[in-house]
């Protein structure tokens, strides 16, 4: 079980991403606004953050950079859950700092087998 910030503007998406999640047996908070989100964050520390790229306040990007600069957050692993694809978008939100980006829509495996993946990798470089 990992305790994930997911920030989504949309409560629609974000009450199906919290459903999937939690019956995936994590622990998902949901916040719809960017500097909320940020300020939460930095707060409650997360196992992972969820972003998606278009948020009201701060954006998805943004809070991804801002993360990157704080040293107590510098490792917290990202994933960005967005509609926005294509090449650019990835290369741009991995060139942030992101662990990972899926694109909506997804499936619930997809998304599932994502979180899990970050959460690995992230556990595997702890080790290190």
């Amino acid at each position: 079980m990992a305790r994930i910030i997911y920030v989504e503007d949309d409560s629609l998406i974000g009450d199906i991403v919290q459903k999937i999640l939690s019956d995936a047996g994590h622990l998902v908070g949901v916040i719809t606004h960017g500097t909320l989100a940020f300020d939460t964050i930095a707060f409650k520390k997360p196992e992972l953050v969820i972003l998606d790229r278009a948020l009201p306040g701060m954006q998805g990007l943004d809070i991804l950079r801002a993360l990157r600069r704080l040293p107590q957050l510098y490792l917290t692993p990202v994933l960005m859950l967005s509609a926005t694809g294509g090449d650019a978008a990835v290369e741009e939100a991995m060139g942030a700092g992101a662990n990972d980006y899926l694109v909506k829509p997804f499936t619930p495996e997809a998304l599932v087998d994502r979180v899990d993946q970050v959460l690995r990798q992230n556990s595997f470089r702890n080790l290190n």
